[in-house]
C-alpha cells in the first residue's frame, strides 16, 4: 500500500506516546497513564471522550509501550460471540503466555452488560488487559457500573487539546 493510499488521519497518527499533542491531563508529567507506563502497569482502561480525541491513539500507544499483544475489535462490526470464539480459541496460543495481551474494544458500549462479562474470566485471571473506548460517558451509560468489567477497569476522559469542545471548534 503506498503512501497516498493511507487515510491522512492515519498518516499523521503519532507513533509514540511523546508526540500525542494534548491530553495533559492523562500524558502530562504527573499524567495517570505517564506514571502507569513508568511504573511498567497496565490495568483495564475504559477512555472515553468525543469523536476524534486520539481514544485509539493512545490505546494504541499504551499497548506499545508496554510491550504487549494487540487486538482489535469494533462494537459496530464484530459480535460478542466472535469476541468469545476468539478467545477461547487462542488462549493457549503465543499471544496469551507472558504478558496479558490488550483486547481493545472499539464503541465498548456497543456491548451491553452480559456480552461485556464473557471477558470478566480472562480480565480477572490476568490473561487479558481490556482497553475500551467510547463517546458514552460510563457513569451515564453503565449505570451500576461498580459491577462487572466497568467495575474492573479505570474510565478515564479524552479531550479536544482546547480542553473544552465547542460546536465553533471544529473548523473544515
Amino acid at each position: 500500500m503506498n503512501a497516498q493510499s493511507v487515510p491522512l488521519a492515519e498518516r499523521m497518527r503519532p507513533s509514540k506516546i511523546e508526540d500525542v499533542v494534548g491530553q495533559p491531563h492523562l500524558l502530562g508529567s504527573r499524567g495517570i497513564l505517564t506514571r502507569l507506563t513508568a511504573s511498567g502497569r497496565l490495568p483495564s482502561i475504559v477512555l472515553w471522550g468525543p469523536p476524534g480525541t486520539g481514544k485509539t491513539t493512545l490505546a494504541r500507544l499504551l499497548v506499545l509501550a508496554s510491550g504487549r499483544g494487540f487486538l482489535e475489535f469494533s462494537g459496530i462490526t464484530g459480535s460478542a460471540a466472535d469476541l468469545k470464539k476468539f478467545l477461547l480459541e487462542n488462549s493457549g496460543s503465543p499471544l496469551f503466555r507472558g504478558l496479558a495481551p490488550v483486547l481493545f474494544l472499539d464503541e465498548i458500549h456497543r456491548y451491553n452488560r452480559s456480552q461485556q462479562d464473557l471477558l470478566l474470566p480472562f480480565v480477572e485471571r490476568g490473561e487479558a488487559v481490556v482497553i475500551g473506548a467510547t463517546t458514552e460517558n460510563p457513569a451515564l451509560a453503565w449505570p451500576g457500573s461498580s459491577r462487572g468489567l466497568p467495575g474492573r477497569s479505570f474510565a478515564l476522559s479524552a479531550r479536544y487539546a482546547s480542553g473544552r469542545w465547542t460546536p465553533r471548534s471544529v473548523q473544515l
